[in-house]
């Protein structure tokens, strides 16, 4: 008989805000929010701030409205990555297998633990030990599979914990909202309250058949989930350090557009291997390297990304800053670092969900014909 899998999904509660008021204690008891002020949407916030609504990926314009006083900070990435690379490191020293699905939110698999000590309590001195040396809030859930510990995180928070026993699965889903199941949205959540659906349990009643029928291939995954069943695996963590391409002329380079297009290049080819990764960058960096082989470079912290359209200028910028001006170049390189998986939380612009579209159509495009098939104007 198989015995079943014991998984942690540990959380950082509203990650950009608790390091923000961990940097600036005259915040704490304020609400907090990241992300511009005046454009862009809500990165995050703290818990006071959603007293009064706000939420992530909120218009930053809304989020005024509901919460007139709320502190809003434009944000600090290098103190989140660095912050995150804390919390990694430790759980890295304790965990025999675990993966870093976002900046601020990790799996552990502790199967097989149990025959030498209790996963419980292992589970709460590692959380206690993350609070004691980082000074950050963070929740954990410990159930028998991935879904079912990050809904145990999901109500555990804020900075608690919850185990669901083996066996208790239904139980603890059939009063939550059906759109409580991570990877229902609001369109499907919308979808299944018109088909008279509205708690976990109704999805179950409903039945595989009756929900392939209107939500299609997702409807019988949607009934397993329903009774607790999820099988994906925890995927090993390999944390990869940066992507990087860069070019050798045959000829020394002094020409500003052809430097530009080629920057702009270089940047498109590794924001496309980045998505191809499911992966989003934190620093970008600008190599340049001169006739006479003097080699420099300058780097920068970003809000956590993979789109062209936003690490471009910022390559640029960093072209500028940093090169000689006349001087002729022999290599230009781009790197972008501080990779992470599934971080989209990060990002502050109000259209995410359509650039996310534009891009998969655009890396689509390349994938069948070719990766040069599609460039920007500038590139060309």
């Amino acid at each position: 008989m198989n015995q079943p899998r014991i998984i942690a999904h540990f959380d950082l509660d509203s990650f950009f805000a608790s390091v923000e008021m961990l940097n600036d204690p005259s915040l704490k008891g304020k609400p907090v929010i990241v992300g511009g002020k005046d454009r862009g949407v809500v990165a995050a916030c703290n818990y006071e701030a959603r007293k009064f609504g706000v939420h992530s990926a909120m218009p930053s314009k809304k989020a005024q409205q509901l919460c007139p006083h709320a502190v809003f900070i434009k944000g600090h990435y290098s103190e989140y990555s660095r912050y995150s690379r804390w919390v990694t490191d430790i759980i890295a020293s304790k965990a025999p297998l675990f993966e870093k699905a976002s900046v601020d939110e990790f799996y552990l698999d502790l199967s097989g633990m149990n025959k030498f000590f209790d996963p419980l309590q292992w589970t709460i001195d590692l959380r206690e030990q993350i609070i004691r040396e980082t000074g950050l809030p963070i929740s954990f859930g410990l159930a028998t599979n991935k879904m079912m510990a990050k809904m145990a995180t999901n109500q555990a928070k804020p900075n608690g914990y919850l185990q669901i026993p083996e066996g208790k699965e239904k139980e603890f889903l059939a009063p939550l909202p059906a759109g409580d199941i991570p990877g229902v949205g609001t369109q499907t959540a919308e979808m299944l309250k018109l088909m008279g659906i509205q708690t976990i349990h109704a999805i179950f009643l409903a039945g595989a058949a009756l929900l392939e029928e209107r939500l299609g291939k997702w409807g019988p995954d949607l009934w397993l989930k329903s009774q607790g069943i999820h099988t994906r695996a925890v995927e090993p963590y390999h944390e990869a350090k940066s992507v990087s391409s860069e070019n050798t002329f045959e000829e020394n380079k002094t020409d500003i557009p052809f430097l530009h297009a080629e920057l702009v290049r270089l940047t498109e080819k590794i924001c496309f291997e980045l998505r191809k990764d499911e992966k989003v960058a934190g620093c970008v960096a600008v190599k340049i390297r001169y006739p006479d082989f003097e080699t420099t470079s300058r780097q920068t912290s970003i809000p956590f990304t993979s789109a062209d359209d936003e690490i471009i200028p910022i390559v640029k910028d960093l072209f500028k800053k940093l090169y000689r001006k006349g001087t002729p170049i022999r290599l230009l390189g781009v790197r972008l670092s501080e990779l992470t998986q599934d971080a989209v939380q990060t990002n502050m612009f109000t259209d995410t969900e359509r650039k996310a579209d534009l891009y998969k159509a655009i890396d689509d495009v390349k994938n069948r014909f070719g990766k040069i098939i599609v460039k920007r104007a500038s590139s060309n």
